[in-house]
């Protein structure tokens, strides 16, 4: 594995494939096509690569097996933890030395793990970690399951606070935009909500996908027949700061996001999620509030729950959080023109929590 070649593709993984496709697989390698169901509840129903634990395929092939069609995706390079242990940070290298971010939390009444889609990001937005650092490429569905697996086996372990667990929610809010790679993007998405063989067998309902405001995609999505939520990346309710704040924005305009925003919860039944990250003197005046709200309000009521979001200052730029005070203010306007409104509480902040920053800070510090 070269350390810069972050362009190097996977090989292929029985999670990029559904149960037609894994049993033909099997055939191609000359295997009888009931192994890919043994090989599947190995790796989603007993969460593990070990060939020691297939005690129900013949020891000659186990090894080979295994290495064939369950290869090693993701291998942690670095582990953080914060919240007293509730908060667990992972730097992953992937096949070609690219670097991606999971985040495992641990709630009173859930266990959600915040995944990768694509190593960097090409969106470009300044305040983002991952976005100045760039895109590198695009993960395959199998690498992004790879991700919830892996935080699957560390809930179930014990290694979160409270003690062992079962992961119950993930959201495609780490590094990367997921509908800039839709297709790995709504593979992941079925192999996770799929039940056990196929999948994860984690409910549809407990999927959440961010998005900065891929119109296309989005419409894509609110065709899929899946319940996920999406959560929508806003940051600004005017075109003129959001064109420099999500520079998406200039392709896809504000009005047009919330259209197809609108669009998705009458196709999905799913409440859409605004995030909005405050950032001081920037978008966190009083008066976007009220045209957050009123923009809101036009298309219909309690569609949209509005999250604001403490900055997570990044090193190097000149965004920093809004004050308490302004964001308590924020909140208040949008509550009082009806709008479902949470701060979103912020986890990791000690330990290079906000997306990228620690990928970026492994990629200044080893190249």
């Amino acid at each position: 594995m070269t350390a810069h070649d972050g362009g190097t593709r996977p090989p292929q993984h029985l999670a990029d494939l559904d149960i037609p496709a894994r049993r033909a697989w099997m055939t191609e390698i000359g295997e009888k096509p009931m192994r890919a169901i043994q090989l599947s509840h190995h790796y989603f129903s007993h969460l593990t690569r070990d060939p020691e634990a297939m005690t129900d395929l013949p020891a000659a092939d186990r090894g080979r097996l295994s290495a064939i069609v369950l290869p090693e995706l993701a291998i942690p390079r670095e582990r953080r933890v914060a919240d007293a242990g509730a908060t667990i940070k992972e730097l992953l290298i992937l096949i070609g030395g690219a670097r991606i971010e999971t985040v495992l939390m641990a709630y009173p009444d859930r266990v959600t793990v915040c995944v990768s889609t694509q190593a960097g990001c090409g969106m470009g937005c300044p305040f983002c970690a991952t976005g100045q650092a760039g895109l590198v490429r695009n993960l395959t569905a199998g690498e992004i399951v790879e991700q919830v697996w892996r935080a699957a086996r560390v809930a179930r372990e014990g290694e979160l606070a409270g003690g062992a667990a079962r992961l119950s929610n993930v959201v495609f809010m780490g590094m990367g935009e997921p509908l800039a790679n839709y297709e790995a993007t709504v593979r992941a998405l079925r192999a996770i909500a799929a039940e056990p063989p196929a999948g994860l067998g984690i409910s549809a309902r407990n999927l959440t996908v961010s998005t900065c405001g891929i119109v296309p995609g989005m419409e894509r999505l609110a065709g899929e027949g899946m319940p996920v939520r999406l959560a929508i990346s806003l940051h600004a309710p005017d075109d003129e700061l959001r064109d420099t704040l999500v520079p998406v924005n200039k392709r896809f305009p504000v009005a047009n996001v919330l259209d197809a925003a609108r669009a998705y919860t009458e196709a999905s039944g799913r409440r859409i999620s605004i995030e909005y990250a405050l950032i001081r003197d920037i978008n966190d005046q009083e008066w976007r509030a009220d045209l957050l709200a009123r923009l809101l309000m036009e298309r219909g009521q309690n569609w949209a729950h509005v999250n604001p979001i403490p900055l997570n200052d990044t090193p190097g730029t000149r965004w920093t959080a809004s004050t308490p005070h302004t964001s308590a203010a924020f909140v208040e306007r949008l509550r009082a023109a009806g709008i479902v409104t949470t701060i979103r509480e912020t986890r990791g902040a000690d330990i290079d929590g906000a997306c990228g920053q620690l990928a970026a800070k492994e990629w200044k510090e080893h190249g």
